[in-house]
């Protein structure tokens, strides 16, 4: 019996649907909030509301410890379905040459980041577990839009062209959640045009190296180096700029451009589920 309640639960996710993509992301959401909710209500007192990257307590409970969580309803739920092998396979569809140039695009403003972040003025122990949660929020976020979605999407028989699209453009609306947090909705609408064209920039990670790993490492150094070179989450506090950090700064704007002019070149169909069963 739990056999079959099983093999119909992953039949249900084997059979891939737009809407279906939808409806994991939101659930996922809906956990994710709860999860960072509990956080706050068990260990609120160890996380600065004024300064998150004030303390490392602050820095993971203010950040770490719900995706930590987000990460084990991700695994589970992916394994429950048999898909932790294949999301960690080789990607099913061969890249072109012309997406290691966006590879290379992704790691220029990490390195300059890096060499212009004022390390003195954090306290210790926060860079270092910032990095750590960094790669945490590389994890989930990659594993889910890249990882998930895009097997959804790719199950459901769209060419790669749609799911680059969609799975970034979703990517991207997630962060409409930021409005819970407080944050102006200009902030948010900015986020959203600069998380798609970065969603983009991912997806053409995954496909040039033909593993996910890549595009998880990759963002998993964007993020924490993003958040400690301008002191938050989103936005600027006034942290110290530096020549290095002019330079990578455009960045966000070149990831844009670059995902609009992409959508012309993007070509390949994966083969469906469905396909796979006929074969």
């Amino acid at each position: 019996m739990a056999r079959e309640h099983t093999s119909t639960w992953a039949g249900f996710w084997a059979r891939g649907t737009w809407w279906k993509a939808v409806l994991l992301i939101v659930v996922y959401l809906a956990l994710y909030q709860l999860a960072a909710l509990g956080v706050v209500t068990v260990a609120g007192d160890q996380i600065d509301r004024t300064n998150i990257f004030a303390t490392p307590a602050s820095v993971f409970f203010g950040l770490g410890a719900s995706l930590i969580v987000g990460a084990i309803i991700l695994i589970i739920f992916a394994a429950s379905v048999g898909w932790l092998r294949p999301l960690f396979s080789r990607q099913p569809v061969r890249g072109r040459w012309w997406m290691w140039i966006f590879v290379v695009l992704a790691i220029i403003p990490i390195g300059l980041r890096f060499v212009g972040i004022d390390y003195a003025s954090y306290a210790g122990g926060v860079v270092v577990t910032s990095l750590l949660v960094g790669l945490v929020i590389g994890f989930v976020e990659e594993f889910l839009y890249r990882g998930i979605v895009v097997k959804i999407l790719r199950d459901a028989g769209h060419r790669e062209l749609s799911v680059a699209a969609l799975s970034s453009l979703f990517f991207a609306l997630s962060h409409t959640v930021n409005l819970l947090s407080g944050q102006p909705l200009l902030t948010v609408a900015l986020t959203v045009v600069f998380t798609f064209g970065f969603g983009m920039m991912m997806y053409l990670v995954m496909r040039a190296t033909g593993n996910i790993v890549w595009a998880m490492l990759i963002h998993g150094l964007t993020d924490p180096t993003t958040f400690l070179s301008t002191g938050g989450i989103d936005v600027s506090t006034g942290a110290a700029h530096s020549p290095a950090l002019d330079l990578a700064a455009p960045f966000n704007i070149v990831f844009v451009v670059a995902a609009l002019i992409v959508l012309f070149f993007i070509r390949g169909k994966a083969e469906s589920a469905s396909e796979s069963r006929i074969r």
